[in-house]
């Protein structure tokens, strides 16, 4: 452990208490001068920290910015997930960097943050606006002993434990549309993009991408994206007693509405760490049926008419369940149950 993870974890562990340099110092095995340092360093991050002569240094605030230290001080240990985490600036896209790091034999359970995606993109090509600062955007290197046609079960599970750790941190009623989408309000919060290298028999290694919009106002996202997308601080907004009239007021006035606080990410982000590390070990340990029931509590394609676009090929019929690796069964209108492993899912009613 580093010395600015030992440190923010145990100011953390004192909350509102200070802690002395002394003690610090000898739990560290560094001088209280090498403490000091540290503490002036992490003020320059934007961490605000007091110190007192005879009570210690205590955690008052920390930045809004995604930080490796300090998510990982707040994470604790976990089985799998988030056994190491970095955090970037700027990337390509956070799945590049899990598939260089994948093929270099790094061990699962590698988790890498962005700031900003340059080039982040969604399932079937799309991209996936990643505006510095605003949400968050990560991906994990898992490799589980599946075969391939499993793989669906994993983008299940992280539906599943990203909704459920939306939901406990916002309150929202967040919903599941197969595979790979979160919805509030009918709007895209979030997305899962699951890639994979595999043997016929099995698989190599898998990349979970995740994306969450958590802070952006309208005018943070794409024109051709706001009729679709929402972001959690829109929704807690729009949300609170008489938030959408007086959205609906302001925007007719020509007035900007009033927005919810921003949230804390790195506190959003390490609940949806804990969740996934869950729920990945629920499906290693063959107990995907549960986690399969808890994602049909959540998910809003269940029993519904659906167009199932698979490349030029279209499937049309009743979304009735699960079967036991992930796919979509599909009552399609000649009366056939048809298996659905992935493509472009339409609400037909």
């Amino acid at each position: 452990m580093n010395i600015d993870l030992s440190l923010l974890t145990a100011l953390r562990r004192a909350g509102s208490e200070a802690v002395s340099g002394a003690e610090l110092a000898q739990n560290l095995g560094i001088t209280r001068a090498a403490i000091w340092a540290r503490v002036e360093a992490l003020r320059a991050l934007g961490y605000e920290i007091t110190a007192s002569p005879h009570g210690g240094y205590r955690l008052i605030r920390a930045p809004d910015r995604l930080h490796a230290d300090d998510l990982l001080s707040r994470l604790g240990p976990t089985r799998v997930v988030g056994r190491t985490l970095q955090v970037f600036q700027k990337t390509t896209s956070t799945n590049d960097v899990i598939e260089r790091m994948a093929r270099d034999g790094v061990p699962e359970g590698a988790v890498v943050f962005a700031e900003s995606q340059t080039r982040g993109r969604g399932r079937l090509g799309r991209g996936w606006s990643s505006p510095p600062g605003q949400g968050l955007w990560f991906s994990v290197l898992l490799r589980p002993e599946l075969r391939p046609l499993e793989a669906t079960q994993l983008t299940v599970a992280a539906a599943t434990a990203s909704a459920r750790a939306i939901r406990d941190f916002t309150g929202l009623p967040v919903g599941v549309k197969w595979p790979n989408d979160l919805l509030l309000r009918n709007h895209k919060v979030a997305g899962i993009l699951t890639e994979l290298s595999a043997e016929p028999d099995r698989i190599r290694y898998l990349v979970l991408g995740i994306g969450v919009n958590v802070n952006q106002g309208a005018s943070d996202f794409p024109a051709d994206l706001r009729p679709r997308a929402i972001s959690l601080r829109q929704a807690l907004s729009a949300s609170a007693p008489g938030g959408e009239r007086r959205r609906r007021a302001a925007v007719a006035g020509g007035e900007r509405p009033a927005a919810a606080r921003p949230l804390d990410r790195s506190a959003l982000a390490v609940l949806l760490l804990r969740e996934l590390d869950r729920d990945y070990a629920r499906i290693l340990s063959g107990r995907f049926e549960a986690v399969a029931e808890e994602w049909a509590a959540f998910c809003t394609t269940l029993g519904r008419a659906v167009t199932i676009a698979i490349g030029p090929r279209l499937v049309r019929g009743r979304a009735e369940s699960l079967d036991r690796d992930g796919a979509l069964l599909v009552r399609t209108e000649h009366g056939l149950l048809e298996r659905i492993s992935g493509g472009d899912v339409r609400m037909d009613t």
